[in-house]
């Protein structure tokens, strides 16, 4: 299934996309996208559903129909840092040998074609395209070999990043990370049984029509499967949760000169099979 929600920002109403590419409503059966409907009996439930039977929603998703963060009420966005081997050497770090854990605050998730803000102050506003991970099942401790069955499903993530605020500015990633506007999440969220692989996508950035980013998950330094067992060493993880697992190298800080975003700009990226965003680049 690809799940979505669409609508205006905050009025957000839970669908998902038939087999025509026609948005299709779910109100009628769940109140979001999020939390209880994203465990395995949740989803078991939505797969029960004909969509033929469920209303169909007028527009053209991504053209006039807007289309919000493919996941409602995240409790926790987390997020991998230096995953590739690549990008690491471009940042001028070393490749990490546990992962490098931080945090986007949820106040910066926004739809997946969303404008971009600019911070006020920032010079280095960068672009990262990940792949985000939507935990299912919830728990703690979990082991390498069962973390795949906590995984709902999967989804674009592009990792905004003032790279002043992250590197230049003390020790804490945090600040220049969670931007408001700095989590784009969708266009939707796949579920896991239609990704046989997650270690086998490409992912790519343009920005203006310029690529930058051109890689493939089999290069991330850590797994799906191991960074969903190392996190839950250190927290629980609960049904909704996002983790961003990394980008691959092309950023604008790995440039030669450095490139950063400016008002005015387009970002376009996407995943095999998980669909395409695009961001204006607006100042705050």
């Amino acid at each position: 299934m690809k799940l979505l929600r669409y609508g205006s920002p905050g009025q957000e109403r839970p669908g998902l996309l038939d087999a025509l590419g026609r948005v299709r409503d779910l109100s009628q059966h769940v109140g979001d996208i999020a939390t209880e409907v994203l465990t395995p009996a949740g989803l078991d439930r939505l797969r029960g559903i004909d969509e033929t039977t469920l209303p169909l929603v007028s527009g053209v998703p991504q053209r006039d129909l807007r289309l919000g963060p493919c996941v409602g009420r995240v409790g926790k966005f987390i997020c991998i840092g230096l995953n590739y081997a690549d990008h690491a050497a471009e940042s001028g770090l070393p490749v990490p040998t546990e992962p490098v854990v931080f945090a986007k605050w949820t106040s910066a998730i926004c739809g997946p074609d969303d404008n971009v803000q600019i911070p006020r102050g920032s010079v280095k506003t960068d672009w990262e395209v990940e792949l985000g991970v939507v935990i299912g099942q919830g728990g703690r401790y979990i082991s390498e070999a069962e973390a795949m069955n906590h995984v709902a499903g999967y989804c674009v993530v592009n990792d905004v990043s003032e790279r002043e605020w992250q590197l230049e500015r003390g020790t804490q990633w945090d600040k220049g990370k969670g931007c408001d506007t700095f989590g784009p999440l969708g266009p939707w969220l796949v579920t896991a049984d239609e990704v046989p692989d997650p270690q086998q996508l490409d992912l790519w950035l343009e920005v203006d029509g310029h690529r930058y980013q051109n890689g493939n998950t089999r290069t991330m330094v850590f797994t799906v499967a191991q960074i969903v067992s190392y996190l839950s060493r250190f927290m629980s993880l609960q049904p909704g949760d996002v983790i961003s697992t990394g980008t691959p190298p092309g950023v604008g800080l790995g440039q030669k000169p450095p490139v950063y975003l400016r008002p005015g700009q387009t970002m376009k990226l996407g995943i095999q099979g998980l669909g395409v965003q695009t961001q204006k680049t607006v100042a705050a």
